[in-house]
């Protein structure tokens, strides 16, 4: 049986040249904080992958923090701003919205329980946050705003660039996670007024338990771990150095196929909508027009939707009820409930996140496959 893969907001596969590169690494892999010259190799990849790392998105490798992943680099930006307020005497306010991932909302409400307050803010029916109630919500004690670049449910795009201007404005520090734009969607965090920016490297084809916090320079951010001098004193520990090359890499292979991956992933996004919609009679998107190329969050009305996803298993197909680190949850999603959908709406919901590979015949069987489950689920 044929397998189509439709969850790259998941995880996507490991690029070639990263797979390459960490097998070529693998051999012959120094300590790089050690002055011998085995270590000397492994430093001088370690600084070729910060370059490519930092190059994405238009910083300085002086600016890039390797970390185990988005959720650890989502953490330390919060926990570390959220310190300093404190420090400095201050009763640290926050701002966010509903739809941000478990690893920014989680963080928020275990530092409330800490002293801090958070505003987190409405979304419209696309998912978007408006820069004016951003602005709005904003206190003489607001020390960060937090909004994610790109929804990893539904793919829609924040004006990241608006808000971080609004945030330099009145002197708030400005924080994005943009693990599923990185490597996807141009970035500029000069452009767009960031401070920090969380990514992580297997959304991207580099390998998983890896990732980066791009902190600012001359932004005042504390270390996350204790110990060593590694990453300049901020996140103490071994780097992860095969890890690192292997995100070094895949980097280099989105940057240079990130403008052909984007138009062909918007051909195949047209291809399956407009199938979808054909197909299943009163089946709709979520999230609007501004979105990454390859998402595609569909809601089939009174479909039970993890009925669905095991039907298209059974058939070879893998997709997904949004994010996996809401996996198992019976609860509805919090992205797709602060948009407006009904809880009914939102459990007959499904994310089908594409790669540049499929073919219009892989998306066809998709499409008819969806059908027939639907199809089959009613009559049940």
């Amino acid at each position: 049986m044929k397998e189509i893969y439709l969850d790259n907001a998941a995880t996507t596969a490991l690029n070639p040249r990263a797979r390459e590169a960490m097998l070529t690494f693998l051999a012959d892999d120094g300590n790089p904080s050690a002055i011998y010259r085995r270590a000397m190799k492994s430093r001088a990849a370690l600084t070729k992958a910060r370059e490519a790392a930092a190059a994405l998105i238009k910083a300085s490798p002086s600016e890039i923090y390797f970390t185990s992943g988005g959720t650890e680099a989502d953490n330390w930006a919060l926990k570390a701003v959220f310190e300093k307020a404190r420090a400095e005497g201050k009763t640290p306010h926050m701002i966010t919205q509903k739809t941000e991932h478990h690893a920014v909302l989680e963080t928020c409400r275990y530092l409330e329980e800490q002293g801090a307050a958070v505003t987190y803010l409405d979304v419209d029916r696309c998912g978007i946050v408006s820069p004016a109630a951003v602005e709005a919500a904003i206190r003489p004690e607001t020390c960060l705003i937090s909004v994610m670049t790109a929804n990893n449910e539904t793919g829609c795009l924040q004006d990241v660039s608006a808000i971080g201007h609004i945030a330099g404005e009145h002197g708030v520090l400005f924080h994005t996670d943009a693990v599923q734009a990185y490597g996807h969607i141009p970035l500029d965090v000069n452009a767009s007024a960031v401070d920090l920016m969380s990514v992580s490297a297997h959304k991207c084809g580099g390998p998983k338990g890896t990732g980066f916090l791009y902190i600012r320079k001359g932004t005042a951010v504390g270390a996350f771990l204790h110990g060593g001098a590694q990453e300049r004193g901020r996140r103490a520990g071994t780097e992860n150095t095969v890890g690192i090359v292997g995100f070094g890499a895949a980097a280099e292979a989105a940057a240079s196929s990130m403008e052909d991956n984007r138009v062909r992933l918007l051909e195949l996004r047209r291809f399956l909508t407009e199938g979808l919609m054909r197909a299943v009679p009163g089946c709709y998107l979520n999230g609007g027009s501004h979105r990454l190329p390859g998402h595609v969050n569909m809601t089939f009305p009174g479909i039970d939707g993890e009925a669905l996803l095991i039907y298209l298993d059974m058939k070879g197909i893998a997709a997904s009820a949004g994010s996996a680190c809401a996996s198992g949850s019976l609860s509805p999603s919090h992205v797709l409930t602060a948009m407006g959908l009904s809880y009914g709406d939102a459990h007959g919901t499904i994310r089908m996140t594409l790669s540049p590979d499929l073919s219009e015949e892989d998306l066809q069987f998709v499409i008819d496959t969806i059908k027939k489950g639907c199809d089959n689920i009613r009559r049940m």
